[in-house]
């Protein structure tokens, strides 16, 4: 949230109370670039709400795990079956990692990936979260992608591995986008060492920005009782806010979101860099949690192999779970 500025009133001196009309220029000036700003303002209006029983309703990935983790992504009907897809009393969406089979050496582990019944291009997406995934071998994400990957670009939102504190926001794209250094200034995340957000062929690193506020990601973030992660996409380009449980705006929560009141956002990537419309359009939005693969696997301490090994103990997996509040999406 903005801070609050206090108002200093400083003593004018004769000359200046001799001459008023300069300060009503000076107000009525101001006036008119408020209402000029007002007026340039995009008023969002709620196109579909996801909660509770919803988020069953989406669509279950029950394939191989691109990503190559050593997960069984399961089927609608077996996620309910097995425990690992419900909805609690109080309505909040559970998608969980099995916790209680114990496995041999490298063997798979049983998990849920749930994507949106419909795609969006541009709009605002603002996702209440309870509680997310971590703990040893777990990588989950929240994350948009389009057809034909990466041709219709993919935006990882919540991203990380094992108990990390912080959050890793990222776009993967085909040629011709990158993150533009010049707009570190824009947001409070900081840049990662890639710029180019071309993925493909095994150079699938993207282009990113890592959160590190408290209470962006894992652990931090569910002491809280979660939060907000915000997003919106359009011609201008892609921005991402985090809100704490305890700071999550009113015009949020009354459905009536006003992104220019929220702050400097998490991550900025402008269009002064990247064609957001060709490289980003008809996303379902997903969430996931896969365990080892390409990226937990590597930062796993002895490498997959040892990954792969702790697979096998549930006890890993007790915070293994998204607890989903709801997901809102607006148009202009």
């Amino acid at each position: 949230m903005p801070a609050v500025t206090p108002l200093v009133l400083l003593a004018l001196p004769l000359v200046a109370l001799a001459a008023p009309h300069l300060d009503f220029n000076r107000t009525t000036a101001h006036a008119h670039r408020r209402a000029a700003h007002q007026a340039r303002a995009t008023t969002y209006k709620l196109k579909d709400h996801y909660t509770g029983k919803d988020f069953l309703s989406w669509n279950f990935f029950s394939n191989d795990d691109p990503t190559h983790g050593n997960v069984n992504y399961l089927s609608k009907s077996d996620a309910v079956a097995k425990g690992l897809a419900y909805v609690q009393d109080d309505g909040t969406a559970i998608l969980a990692v099995d916790d209680k089979s114990t496995l041999k050496p490298g063997q798979n582990r049983n998990s849920v990936r749930i994507s949106s019944p419909k795609s969006y291009s541009m709009g605002l997406f603002i996702a209440d979260i309870f509680a997310m995934p971590h703990g040893p071998t777990v990588w989950p994400a929240y994350w948009t992608v389009g057809p034909n990957w990466p041709n219709g670009g993919e935006i990882d939102l919540i991203e990380g591995v094992g108990d990390s504190d912080t959050n890793q926001i990222t776009l993967h794209t085909s040629a011709g986008c990158t993150l533009d250094p010049a707009t570190s200034n824009r947001f409070s995340g900081k840049h990662t060492s890639t710029t180019d957000c071309k993925s493909g062929n095994g150079a699938n690193n993207g282009c990113g920005i890592t959160a590190a506020a408290p209470a962006v990601y894992g652990h931090a973030f569910n002491m809280v009782a979660g939060g907000v992660y915000a997003h919106i996409v359009a011609d201008s380009g892609i921005k991402v806010w985090h809100f704490p449980r305890s700071a999550i705006p009113a015009d949020i929560t009354a459905q009536k979101p006003n992104p220019d009141n929220w702050g400097t956002p998490v991550a900025v990537f402008s269009s002064s860099s990247c064609d957001i419309s060709q490289h980003f359009f008809d996303h379902v939005l997903t969430f996931d949690t896969t365990l080892c693969g390409d990226w937990a696997g590597a930062a796993f301490p002895g490498g997959p192999s040892a990954c792969a090994a702790a697979v096998a103990d549930p006890s890993n997996y007790a915070t293994s779970k998204w607890m989903l509040n709801y997901v809102s999406i607006y148009g202009s």
